[in-house]
Order: structure tokens, then sequence, then C-alpha cells
């Protein structure tokens, strides 16, 4: 059986055993799945009453190489005192582990709720926060990464949409017209920022509030190289241009550890467009899951597409007013 399937068929006693190999501890037989759609999360508690968390990666979609630039990004941060959730090192030294073709790792258990911006302090703390796991982000490359530039992972995810006959007929050519739009205009302007390890997915989701330890950023799963503003954006609470001020006190705290560059400000409306046709791409690759399929019906069918459309023209447009 290939790792795929074993994925899919993924027990808790295989998963349990795996973990005890890996850690060198006896489990209970305690395994409780958390929600996540593409791993296998599980809460586990060893002998000693330890709790602690087992993601078992998806095959196919990191190459361990990848998966290890994740570890080395969050150690890195962990190793600075940034309230991250880091993988147990084991006494081999090893994070990331392999069972049966399925690479996994373990994390400790952390508590915490979603962090919510209610005051000003509370935007510069977001900042501050940013700023040190940027100031970690730029020391090094992480070269199995996905590279945010537009002509590296955007123009795939259109190939990917369109050679794959994803977008329905009555609706191809008119996606196909609007993202060549859209990458006419934005290409040039990734050609001079910066790109450093970001944490890539930073919504407000991935921001635990800990008591007496500050924020905690979580899930780095889709850490990637690219612009810094790229973690700044999702945050905020509406457009970019209606954010200034909430925008201008993330920075206030971010530029106590790390300069931000103002110019790529003009980056947000573009990466935004950047990210619905990334979300297009992969729901794609999930329209053969069960779980998908129930869960959005009317995926991909011609009034999603007229929908995406209206919404990608909308993004179009926004772009070529502030460029």
């Amino acid at each position: 059986m290939n790792a795929a399937a074993d994925f899919e068929d993924l027990v808790p006693d295989t998963m349990l055993n795996a973990v005890e190999c890996a850690t060198g501890r006896r489990m209970t037989g305690l395994a409780h799945p958390l929600p996540s759609y593409i791993n296998r999360v599980y809460e586990v508690e060893d002998e000693a009453g330890e709790r602690l968390i087992a993601k078992f990666y998806r095959p196919g979609r990191w190459s361990k190489a990848a998966l290890q630039d994740e570890h080395d990004f969050v150690l890195a941060c962990s190793a600075d005192e940034i309230p991250v959730i880091a993988p147990l090192v084991m006494d081999n030294g090893e994070t990331l582990h392999e069972d049966n073709g399925i690479y996994f790792t373990v994390f400790p258990k952390r508590f915490g709720r979603k962090f919510e911006a209610n005051s000003d302090e509370d935007w510069r703390r977001i900042g501050s926060l940013l700023g040190r796991v940027h100031a970690v982000g730029a020391r090094q490359e992480a070269g199995a990464r996905t590279d945010l530039h537009p002509a590296e992972s955007t123009e795939t995810h259109i190939d990917h949409l369109l050679d794959n006959e994803i977008v329905t007929p009555k609706y191809e050519q008119a996606f196909e017209e609007i993202t060549d739009s859209i990458m006419d205009m934005i290409l040039d302007l990734f050609d001079d920022a910066e790109f450093i390890r970001i944490h890539g997915d930073c919504h407000g989701g991935n921001l635990l509030d800990r008591p007496g330890e500050g924020i905690m950023i979580i899930d780095f799963d889709d850490m990637m190289m690219g612009p810094p503003v790229q973690d700044l954006w999702m945050l905020l609470p509406d457009a970019a241009e209606k954010c200034r001020r909430e925008f201008n006190l993330v920075l206030s705290g971010y530029e106590q550890f790390r300069a931000f560059d103002d110019s790529t400000f003009k980056l947000i409306e573009p990466l935004r467009a950047m990210r619905i046709i990334y979300f297009l791409a992969w729901c794609s690759r999930q329209i053969n899951d069960y779980r998908f399929r129930t869960l959005y019906p009317d995926w991909g069918s011609d009034s999603f597409w007229k929908g995406e459309l209206a919404d990608l023209t909308r993004q179009r447009d926004i772009i070529r007013a502030h460029i």
C-alpha cells in the first residue's frame, strides 16, 4: 500500500505506535482527533500524563526538505524566545519522523484563546511579534519552500486550473483573460521586493492569547519565502486603504525590531488577488475528497465560477486604481 493510501487509513493504533517509536515514551490509549482538513492531527498522552500533539503530514504536499524548512524556522523563533509551538527535538536531534512513507512530528500541547485586537496597544503587540519573527526569518532562506513571487507561484496555480479543465467551459476564456490581466499588472511590482522566510498564512486564527506570555503565533504549515507585508495585511479588519491607522500601529511595533519597506504597501492588493487564485487551486485539489464535496457541493459549477470571476474582476479594478 502506498503512503497516500496509508494516510487515508491512518488508525489510532498505527499512529500511537509511530509516536512511541519516535519519542521513546509509552502512550496511553488516548487518541483524540483534532480539526485539520489537510493533515491528520491527534492529541495523545504519555504514561506520565503529559499531553502531546502528533501531526501527520499529508503525503505529496510537502517534500521532506520543505517540512524541515518549516521546523528550522519555528525552532529558530523558539531559540529567540518568540512565543511559538516548536516541535519536540528527540534524543537523536530530529524533529521530523517517518512511518510507512508518512512524515510526522510531535508538539507539546499548549492552550490559548484566539487573540483579538481591541486597542491601539494590541495592534502594536501584533507588530512587535511579527517584527521579531521576520528578524529571524531574514537570517537564512528556505530553499524548498514556496516563493511568493507571482511568476513562481500564481502562474503555476493559473496553469493548474486551466490545464486540468477545472474552470467550466462557459467561463474558461473569461478566467484566462482576467488572470492574464492581473498578472500583467502585478508581475513587475515584486521584482525589487525583499523576500524572506515568512509565516505565509498569518490570519487572526493563527494568533493565540496566552495570559502571562503574550501573543503566540501558531501553524507555520504554509511558511514560505515572500515579502514581509504578506504577514501583515491578512490581520487587518478591512481593505488596506481603509485600515491605514491599524497598519501604522502595527508598524510602530514592528519597527522596534526590524525596518519595514513602506513601498511594499502597494503589494497588498496584488497579494490579495494572488491568494484568491491560490485558494481556487488549493480547493481544486480537494474535489475528490468526500468531506470537501459534502461541505462545498456547488464548488466548480457554472454559478460558482461566475461568482469567482466577479470577485477577481473587482480585485483587478482595485489593483488598477492603486498602481
